[in-house]
């Protein structure tokens, strides 16, 4: 998928977040978030698979499950759910990790937790 078509469906995540974040608000849990956010996608258009397991590869060998992606756009987009007080650094990186394991390009760190979700939403990107 080229860059501009990644960019176009990131304008619609964006989008479809702030209608999820308007419609539930704030406190809630990062479960309850992650489904309406695939339903409020799908209702979009968009194929959406939630709690994606990723394989850890150490020197060539595969050792099983270590990590799982919240939800995975277009089989392309990668997006992290977050309900917490404040985004950290290390949420940043849990999602550089599950970029470079799933070798995708582009994702985008959601805290819902937020009065204004433009607040909370993070765009990362790996060799975009």
């Amino acid at each position: 998928m080229d860059n501009q078509r990644l960019n176009e469906i990131g304008g619609v995540i964006l989008d479809a977040a702030i209608t999820v974040h308007k419609e539930l608000g704030a406190g809630l849990l990062e479960s309850a978030y992650q489904l309406a956010l695939k339903r409020e996608l799908e209702l979009r258009g968009l194929f959406v698979k939630a709690r994606v397991p990723v394989e850890l590869v150490y020197k060539d060998v595969p050792l099983g499950k270590s990590y799982e992606i919240d939800l995975l756009v277009e089989n392309e987009i990668i997006i992290e759910i977050k309900s917490c007080e404040s985004l950290i650094p290390i949420f940043t990186s849990q999602i550089i990790t599950h970029l470079k394991l799933y070798y995708r390009k582009l994702g985008y760190l959601i805290n819902f937790n937020v009065p204004l979700l433009k607040d909370g939403f993070k765009r990362i990107v790996n060799n975009f």
